[in-house]
């Protein structure tokens, strides 16, 4: 089956909610964020994320099999640019046919175009040892000079010191 790739668009707010509200189910976990937040953060004046679209079918009447949203970031100690990908799904009766691995270098080509970017960054669930072992296989490696730091809602609040 053939599958094209492309940029999301904001008409595709629907579909892109419902591959993501996808993979927070297949990963336990709940999902919060809204079409309205995608379209705000992915397509106002100023976006924060892109994201990918994989359409299998013919064009008039393409399904989405997957989709990878990303980000820049940059690494002073690199010098460069990089892309974070904050989530990769692929629809189940897709999974095995390397369909991940082309949006992985769907999103590497779209970041070196956007930001000259020259490395991928993702984090994977430790529940998730399917995914962990497919990012091996491409190269992935876990970097264990770092620990994941994140600051919650209440703790942005409290640092710009409201209740």
């Amino acid at each position: 089956m053939e599958v094209r790739f492309r940029n999301a668009a904001a008409e595709d707010m629907p579909a892109l909610q419902k591959a993501l509200e996808q993979l927070s189910a297949d990963l336990g976990d709940t999902h919060h964020g809204t079409e309205a937040d995608l379209l705000r953060a992915g397509f106002g004046d100023d976006p924060i994320f892109g994201a990918i679209l994989a359409e299998a079918g013919p064009p008039s009447a393409a399904r989405m099999v997957g989709v990878s949203v990303f980000t820049p970031l940059f690494s002073t100690m690199r010098g460069a640019a990089g892309v974070y990908v904050s989530d990769l799904w692929v629809s189940e009766d897709m999974r095995g046919q390397k369909l991940g691995q082309r949006l992985l270098k769907a999103v590497l080509e779209e970041g070196q175009r956007r930001w000259q970017a020259r490395f991928l960054k993702l984090n994977v669930y430790d529940i998730s040892a399917d995914s962990r072992r497919f990012y091996e296989r491409l190269g992935f490696a876990p970097v264990t000079s770092e620990t994941e730091m994140k600051l919650d809602e209440a703790g942005c609040a409290a640092l710009r010191g409201e209740r």
